[in-house]
């Protein structure tokens, strides 16, 4: 289907965005912080690819390659999402006292 075409390719460029902010910052806990970002952008990239296999092929293999993208994507985005949530805390304190 042509959404999950455009959320993948939005969710990957994202990821690269991420990847990219990663690698030019500095700032200790920012760079674990835009990790998780950019694990939370991968995550959605395999779990709406592995999505799409669903609805592009009609066999057992693809249900079941797509079916493990979809697990392995949500691990991979929900593990994204508690870095996330556990350094922005510390992002926003390392900021404020570099100011």
């Amino acid at each position: 289907m042509l959404i999950f075409v455009f959320l993948i390719i939005v969710s990957f460029v994202l990821y690269l965005f991420y990847k990219t902010r990663y690698f030019r910052t500095q700032r200790p806990m920012e760079k674990r912080w835009l990790s998780g970002k950019s694990g939370i952008a991968l995550g959605l990239f395999v779990a709406f690819f592995g999505l799409n296999q669903f609805f592009v092929w009609d066999t057992t293999t693809s249900r079941v390659v797509g079916a493990i993208f979809l697990i392995y994507g949500g691990l991979v985005a929900y593990n994204g999402f508690r870095q996330y949530k556990h350094f922005l805390p510390l992002a926003i304190k390392e900021a404020e006292e570099l100011k």
